[in-house]
C-alpha cells in the first residue's frame, strides 16, 4: 500500500474524531463551537448546523478510509493509522476546548 493512504487513514481518524463532539452535542440540543460560529473563537452554533457539521466530519473521514487504498479491518498498519489519527486529534481537542473553556 502506498505511503499516502496510511497518511489518509491517519487524517480519517482525526475527521472522526473531530465529528464527535460536535454530533453529540448536537444531537444533545448544546450549542457548540463551530468554524461557523460568530465570532469564531467565542461563538457557539446552533445544535442543528452542530449535527451537520459532525455529519460532515464523519463523512469525510470515512471517504478517506474506503476510497483510498485497501483498508481492512483488523490489526494493520493501516487500522493502526486510523486509531493513531483518532487519539491525537482528541486529545488535541481536549487541549484545546479546556483551555478555551477556562477564558
Amino acid at each position: 500500500m502506498s505511503w499516502y493512504a496510511f497518511l489518509a487513514y491517519f487524517f480519517a481518524g482525526g475527521f472522526i474524531a473531530n465529528g464527535v463532539p460536535h454530533f453529540i452535542n448536537g444531537i444533545s440540543g448544546k450549542k457548540f463551537r463551530t468554524p461557523f460560529s460568530k465570532p469564531m473563537t467565542t461563538g457557539e452554533s446552533s445544535p442543528v448546523l452542530n449535527v451537520i457539521w459532525g455529519v460532515v466530519n464523519f463523512l469525510i473521514g470515512f471517504a478517506l478510509v474506503f476510497s483510498i487504498g485497501h483498508f481492512q479491518f483488523g490489526f494493520t498498519l493501516a487500522t493502526v493509522m486510523l486509531i493513531l489519527g483518532f487519539v491525537i486529534m482528541s486529545v488535541v481537542l481536549a487541549l484545546i476546548l479546556e483551555r478555551m473553556r477556562k477564558n
